[in-house]
């Protein structure tokens, strides 16, 4: 198979011996955009301006902080966000201030017609509001978005070397299969990157790889457990002294396990 620059990083993934090479792949992705967020982007003002809007999830917050290579640069990251956030929040807020005031005051006899009505009074309008835009805050991540982005793409480098490169499809064939995450992620993407026959090859000799791994896992950690019970003191452990980890890998996808 001729390597070329773009399908390196999977083919590399690929050769790992693991539960799920996408997960490699992905916690690669992973440290690189935490590297490169703590580091050139805070001199880029587009990447400014995303992280100023998306922020992070709780997730990569977590992974930047714990590096402790740059915390004056994500204490920057996070004034400039919650100038933003508290700027928009405070004009939502007032712009329903005088209403919210006005509900507040409503009398008993008032308040329970309103209960009985379909109409959405002032506060509920606000309140909605706020909620919709906590709810962006907390579902936004500049490095989740980078992330699915450049996964969308590999999957595409996937597709094209399991159906183009047959060295590449023996190597896919002998892998444990992939974590639920990235099953479902294989699946939903064959609509977008292949046709009608591919998608059934593909979903047929996918699914029967990661059925016959979904049953060996499951063995494992049910040997596992045996293993507790005095009858089985004497016996091997075989691949099971680390399959809760790697079973949680498989139900999850990259976990931090100790």
């Amino acid at each position: 198979m001729k390597e070329k620059i773009y399908t390196l990083p999977v083919t590399d993934a690929f050769a790992v011996e693991c539960e799920c090479p996408l997960c490699v792949l992905e916690k690669k992705l992973e440290e690189e955009s935490v590297e490169y967020a703590l580091g050139p982007a805070l001199m880029e003002p587009d990447k400014r301006q995303e992280t100023n809007e998306l922020g992070f999830c709780r997730t990569h917050f977590e992974a930047m902080y714990n590096k402790q290579s740059n915390r004056l640069g994500l204490a920057l990251m996070i004034d400039t966000f919650l100038q933003e956030k508290n700027k928009a929040m405070k004009k939502l807020y007032d712009s329903k201030a005088e209403a919210l005031n006005k509900d507040a005051s409503t009398g008993l006899v008032k308040n329970l017609s309103n209960k009985l009505s379909s109409k959405q009074t002032d506060t509920e309008k606000l309140v909605a509001e706020l909620v919709s835009q906590l709810d962006n805050i907390e579902k936004s991540c500049a490095i989740c978005r980078k992330l699915e982005h450049t996964m969308d793409r590999y999957i595409d480098v996937v597709f094209h070397l399991y159906f183009k490169e047959p060295d590449f499809r023996e190597k896919f064939h002998s892998k444990k299969g992939f974590c639920l995450k990235h099953l479902k992620l294989l699946l939903s993407s064959t609509k977008k990157y292949l046709n009608a026959n591919e998608t059934a090859i593909f979903t047929k000799n996918l699914m029967e790889l990661q059925l016959a791994n979904m049953d060996r896992i499951e063995k494992e950690v049910d040997w596992f457990t045996k293993k507790f019970d005095y009858r089985y003191n004497d016996a091997p452990w075989g691949n099971s002294k680390d399959a809760v980890i790697r079973s949680i890998q498989k139900i999850r996808g990259n976990s931090d396990l100790k």
